[in-house]
């Protein structure tokens, strides 16, 4: 069912709240604090060693290093709603190719994504509630085979990226981890 834009997702801490001092930020905060007192720069160059772009959705189900057996330093990571290929995108994906030595992009979907629920309706609903239209595409869709395929065509050809001849595009299973590899050509 489609979520209004003035109404938020409901939330786990609206039972318990996560953060009783203090807000969620505070307590990420703290927690940064104790990560930073037994950290030790691994000293890395910003360059992904496996040369690789992973572009995904930034639904919090996903924990792409594990799911995919990376380690940090392996890749760039570049998450948005849907996973969908945007033109800050492939500016990411430009910088990252032609800055930092990216080769092969890999997309990733995933099943039961909010944008498979939501329409431009949504953004139309936001202007109204606003006063102001949002510059930006919702990019919902209804297929999230026939997304990847038109992700994986956005990549290929734009003029922008020196690297596509390695675009592979995926969609995880969020109750089973799998990914299944989707068919360029349908």
């Amino acid at each position: 069912m489609p979520i209004p834009a003035s109404q938020p997702l409901p939330s786990s801490a609206d039972s318990t709240s996560p953060a009783l001092d203090g807000t969620v930020t505070d307590r990420l905060v703290e927690a940064n604090e104790r990560y930073a007192d037994a950290f030790t720069d691994p000293g890395m160059d910003a360059r992904p060693v496996l040369q690789v772009a992973v572009v995904a959705c930034m639904d919090a189900r996903l924990d792409l290093h594990a799911a995919l057996g990376l380690e940090l330093g392996d890749c760039h990571t570049i998450r948005n709603a849907g996973g969908v290929v945007t033109d800050d995108i492939i500016r990411s994906l430009t910088i990252s190719q032609r800055a930092l030595g990216t080769r092969s992009v890999v997309l990733i979907h995933h099943t039961g994504c909010g944008l498979l629920s939501l329409t431009e309706d949504f953004r139309h609903e936001l202007a109204a509630e606003v006063g102001q239209r949002p510059t930006w595409a919702v990019e919902a869709f209804k297929d999230l085979d026939e997304d990847v395929r038109q992700s994986m065509q956005r990549v290929r050809t734009s003029p922008f990226l020196l690297h596509t001849d390695d675009v592979r595009g995926f969609v995880f299973d969020v109750t089973t981890g799998l990914l299944r590899e989707i068919d360029p050509q349908g």
